[in-house]
């Protein structure tokens, strides 16, 4: 969802935090069965922009103005030279077919009225058809499943794991599930729309009031269109996807699409069942022989055969959108099916709540979560020169129990570009970030297209502004444009900097995702060398360890853009008793780029003497 809908959120979150809240639970044993051996690198893409060679960038263009990409574009060579970054899994984001403004009534398809649209491509977390796929991106829109079918089949062969989105908490305003296998009933074909509530509604009702659309929005900016009449024929009206209850809602609310009903009455209490005590530390298997004889919201049974249906086809896992506006025994019941059909499925989910982090892990049973709010943000006011480094310390130690399902990442579709003005104001200082955030942690990194050649979202494309990469609107991404080089993708218009900023990602991406050390143990070295002195600059640097029984590293970023810092790394005594090293002198050497110093180990005590640049990192290898 865009930043905007989660500034937004709160509405929604404040109406269903009774859905969240659980009694205080003691952490059980939690069997980490979703935990793989080796780190999982995300490349985040978003498919409508990925393969787009038009240059125009017009604000609000037309396809025939702007150009869209396609699966198709996805090539081999594309695909390898992703799967050479490092990367693991490919999150395709706007695959389900979503509201846009375009007509394929020649396909069967019914066009979508501009006044609950948001931009001209429309937003991809406004899913008109669950069973279907987005027909900008095919070559031939009547074949749009196929297609994709063959872009599955391509990242597979490329040793890739496919990763869609499921948006469970709301749906585009006008759905048609044309696509529907057989059997499969509508969206609300069976709710009793005189009620405000009944549990197995799919949605929330404002009887005999008629939906009103919000006042002062402008869709496609002005231009004319025979949909736009100052209505959309709604009636009862919806509650709207982020729980407003107004019928006519809000220009800021997400009036494009309708809240789903996932039992949660209005006053916000559960009409379903709930998880015993003690199922926070049991697996995805025992979840899902607990739901089999259960009566569960017909919204549940609908989702869990749309994530079935995706995964028969071959996709290898999830991204969820607002995750924790939907209440976590759902989740229970969802993901243990997914995992009992792909044990190795990867679940990953946008929550913002800390608090609310491990009930979405072992009751709801995600593999992982979005580290925003505390390591994002952190690294965030670090760059932008607000605060030292020492927190992330402090955050590392707070998640240490959960810490391998905390998915990191300093660029996605939500947020402002790495490389903005806005954000880190250029690529080169979002590198000490970047080795953080791939190093600090075992669980998953990911990264957005573009990012590894310093795309920095300057264009205007129309709904929203720069900063972020449109995901309203067609457009093109200049950075990544030439990286493709008109179908290439072989970098071949880049300039030498962003040549060497893809090379730095490619060398860190594929070091961190092979490390068995940044599978296992964690430590800080930042207090003990505040304390030394020696020259440390703990307002600039940061730094600590990472090993596991056959590889122990040393990791060291420099967070200043101007100031080389000179000093003596001190090693405490627990390290080098944890790492068996007796008195002498070690090499180091820096996986990145390959430069070495000498660790002196006396009296059980170990020192380096460390140069290192404005923006440098250094992972050292024993």
């Amino acid at each position: 969802m865009s930043t905007k809908k989660i500034v937004m959120a709160g509405i929604g979150i404040m109406l269903m935090t009774a859905a969240c809240k659980t009694k205080d639970i003691k952490m059980g044993v939690q069997k980490k069965e979703t935990v793989s051996e080796n780190k999982a690198v995300v490349y985040q893409v978003f498919t409508r922009l990925f393969g787009n060679k038009n240059t125009t960038n017009k604000p609000w263009g037309t396809i025939e103005e702007n150009g869209v990409g396609k699966f198709n574009d996805f090539t081999d060579k594309a695909l390898q030279e992703i799967k050479d970054l490092g990367v693991t899994h490919i999150w395709y984001t706007g695959v389900p077919h979503h509201a846009v403004i375009r007509d394929y009534t020649a396909i069967g398809v019914s066009n979508d009225d501009p006044e609950v649209v948001k931009g001209r491509a429309g937003s991809p977390y406004a899913v008109k058809d669950y069973y279907n796929v987005n027909p900008d991106l095919a070559v031939d829109p009547a074949k749009r499943l196929e297609e994709f079918e063959a872009l599955i089949k391509r990242t597979h062969k490329a040793n890739l794991k496919v990763i869609i989105d499921i948006v469970p908490n709301h749906i585009a305003r006008k759905y048609e599930g044309k696509s529907n296998p057989k059997g499969v009933r509508d969206f609300g074909a069976d709710d009793d729309v005189t009620v405000e509530y009944k549990r197995d509604n799919n949605f929330y009702y404002i009887p005999n009031t008629p939906f009103q659309l919000p006042d002062g929005d402008k869709p496609l900016n002005g231009e004319s269109n025979p949909l736009i009449d100052g209505k959309f024929d709604e009636n009862p009206a919806k509650w709207t996807g982020n729980g407003s209850r107004m019928a006519k809602p809000d220009k800021n609310d997400w009036y494009e699409t309708v809240k789903v009903n996932y039992g949660i009455r209005p006053d916000g209490t559960k009409d379903f069942p709930e998880l015993p005590t003690g199922f926070n530390a049991l697996s995805y298997k025992e979840h899902f022989e607990f739901w089999k004889d259960k009566s569960v919201p017909s919204s549940w049974i609908k989702f869990r055969d749309i994530a079935l249906y995706w995964t028969e086809k071959g996709v290898d896992g999830f991204r969820y959108d607002m995750a924790e506006m939907v209440p976590y025994e759902f989740w229970s019941y969802m993901n243990s099916a997914i995992k009992t059909a792909n044990p190795d499925a990867f679940l990953m989910a946008e929550v913002y709540n800390p608090k609310e982090y491990r009930n979405y892990i072992h009751l709801g049973k995600m593999d992982y979560l979005y580290d925003k709010v505390e390591t994002y943000d952190k690294l965030k006011d670090i760059i932008q020169q607000k605060t030292p480094p020492d927190g992330l310390s402090y955050i590392q130690s707070g998640l240490a129990d959960i810490d391998v399902h905390m998915l990191k990442f300093l660029d996605n579709h939500d947020e402002q570009r790495l490389a903005s003005p806005e954000f880190a104001g250029s690529a080169e200082k979002g590198k000490p970030m970047m080795v953080v955030s791939a190093v600090i942690t075992s669980a998953p990194i990911m990264i957005y297209f573009g990012q590894e050649v310093g795309e920095a979202g300057n264009e205007n494309g129309g709904f929203g502004s720069h900063s972020r990469t449109s995901i309203f609107d067609y457009v093109g991404v200049p950075n990544h444009q030439r990286w493709m080089n008109d179908g290439a993708f072989d970098g071949g218009k880049l300039t030498q900097s962003e040549k060497e900023l893809r090379d730095f990602y490619k060398r860190l991406l594929s070091f961190s995702a092979k490390s068995p050390a940044v599978m296992g143990q964690f430590q800080d070295l930042q207090e003990v060398n505040r304390q030394a002195g020696h020259g440390y600059d703990p307002n600039h640097v940061y730094s600590f360890t990472r090993w596991s029984e056959n590889q122990k590293l040393i990791v060291l970023t420099n967070f200043s853009s101007e100031v080389t810092n000179t000093f003596e790394l001190k090693i405490p005594a627990d390290i080098i008793t944890k790492w068996s090293l007796k008195d002498g002198s070690y090499t180091l050497k820096d996986q990145l780029y390959g430069s070495t110093v000498e660790l002196i180990v006396v009296n059980g005590e170990g020192k380096a003497g460390i140069s290192i640049k404005p923006l440098e990192s250094f992972i050292y290898q024993l």
